[in-house]
């Protein structure tokens, strides 16, 4: 598992492929919606989704991702609406940005609707759980280590980037 440092220019307006969607995973604390809100207001017209954002438009009858098969079926529904977006704003121009924990059933959603990077953010654990210090509580502790266990199972990345050792400006500074 190589750590890639990389241009965002690069990913989302490669010479000749046209408008590409950049979609930022893994484990909650890694960097996905800083960075991902950060990276898009770089750009000249980019769109930024943060699929938990998506998730919370379900207002009756929200399972969490992980609960069981409506878990899953939500998570799956919460991935296609994503890409229903991203493909509008694509449409209109914009490059687009995803914040998303990806498994590999979203993984395959993504893929098989958009043409798109994935790159998966590293957080070493212990990094992940001072992140959070302060923040408002979302998920139990071992709903958190959960999580993080699912997203280093997770393949298909096309690069991977180590968030634990930088900032979030030093991380943009590193692919902007």
């Amino acid at each position: 598992m190589a750590v890639m440092l990389l241009a965002l220019g690069e990913l989302i307006a490669e010479e000749g492929v046209g408008m590409r969607v950049l979609v930022l995973s893994g484990p909650p604390a890694a960097g996905k919606s800083t960075l991902g809100r950060r990276l898009a207001g770089t750009r000249a017209r980019c769109a930024f989704i943060d699929v938990d954002d998506v998730r919370q438009l379900v207002v009756a009858g929200a399972v969490a991702p992980w609960k069981g098969a409506e878990g899953r079926r939500q998570r799956r529904l919460s991935a296609a609406n994503a890409c229903s977006l991203a493909g509008n704003f694509v449409d209109a121009g914009m490059d687009v940005v995803v914040a998303d924990a990806l498994n590999e059933e979203t993984l395959a959603v993504y893929r098989a609707s958009l043409d798109l990077l994935v790159v998966r953010l590293r957080v070493a654990y212990g990094q992940a759980r001072e992140r959070v210090v302060g923040r408002p509580v979302h998920l139990t502790r071992d709903e958190f280590a959960m999580l993080h266990r699912e997203q280093e199972a997770v393949a298909g990345a096309d690069l991977w980037l180590d968030t634990t050792d930088l900032t979030a400006d030093e991380t943009v500074g590193r692919t902007a």
